[in-house]
């Protein structure tokens, strides 16, 4: 199967009813697409009140993508908030809870900065992440582009397979060091995700990182040739696994939605279990 969703539900304006309150939009939200990323579990990790509320918002085949505190994946600015790296992934574990009893997590990833190259303490640090881990699905998002040049194209996947890591792909403007190719490769036979970051350019790479980098990022409009293309990539993963998770982020200006919608609407697509369309907003 493939799912079909967005990062975060807050700034989806087109899929919400108008005059639509700031705690009623997930609800709204999983009328549209069964699944999610959340992102704020990035900046902090959640207390079990956030996560118990949104997983009650949300029906009962609703799948969360939850991504890793920043502190696990080297993008903590700073000594990590916690007194060793044990406690600092216990407590994340432990916040997966409402998820995991529910039975909606599909994966925690882990997006691994810029600066994360492929050498060999990282990748013992990769293989001490997954053990801290568990059992516990877990997708890996590269962002330097040396985990996939030709001496270590290969052995990457495989590690990852070995390991059990999600292969999460990448559709991302293509500079440099900084950004990965696509690659079409499962590493799980269950699952994969693919997440669209858009093909801005100019953007992907602000040399000044001003306070505006992060909408400029992700500003990018897939065209429909694009989508086709890769509606092409998405039935070429499936056949390599049992579920294809598809995350669109390009949202900086409010064309994550849009897109999403398009791409269902090209892989014949209709979801049951969603929420119901009209919602009591008063």
């Amino acid at each position: 199967m493939i799912y079909i969703g967005l990062t975060g539900w807050g700034d989806h304006d087109s899929i919400y009813p108008p005059k639509t309150a700031s705690q009623k939009k997930l609800q709204a939200y999983s009328s549209h697409f069964p699944i999610v990323e959340l992102d704020a579990s990035f900046y902090a990790i959640q207390p079990a009140r956030n996560n118990e509320k949104w997983v009650k918002e949300t029906p009962e085949t609703f799948q969360f993508i939850i991504k890793a505190y920043q502190g696990m994946t080297g993008h903590q600015r700073g000594d990590i908030p916690f007194d060793s790296k044990e406690e600092m992934f216990d407590a994340f574990k432990l916040s997966l809870t409402p998820y995991l009893h529910s039975n909606k997590l599909a994966m925690v990833l882990f997006q691994f900065p810029p600066w994360f190259d492929c050498k060999k303490e990282n990748v013992a640090y990769l293989r001490w992440c997954k053990n801290q881990m568990g059992d516990i699905p877990c997708a890996l998002e590269f962002r330097n582009r040396s985990w996939f040049s030709p001496p270590f194209y290969e052995q990457t996947l495989s590690f990852m397979k070995a390991e059990g890591w999600i292969h999460s792909v990448c559709d991302e403007p293509q500079i440099g060091d900084g950004s990965v190719p696509t690659v079409l490769r499962a590493t799980d036979e269950n699952k994969t995700l693919v997440r669209f970051h858009g093909r801005n350019k100019e953007g992907w790479m602000k040399p000044d990182g001003g306070k505006n980098w992060r909408e400029v990022r992700y500003l990018y409009r897939y065209n429909k040739q694009e989508l086709e293309d890769w509606k092409k990539h998405l039935n070429e993963l499936q056949q390599q696994c049992k579920d294809v998770f598809v995350l669109f982020n390009n949202n900086s200006g409010g064309d994550a939605a849009d897109n999403g919608k398009q791409m269902l609407e090209l892989l014949d697509i209709e979801y049951s279990g969603l929420s119901p369309r009209q919602l009591d907003l008063f």
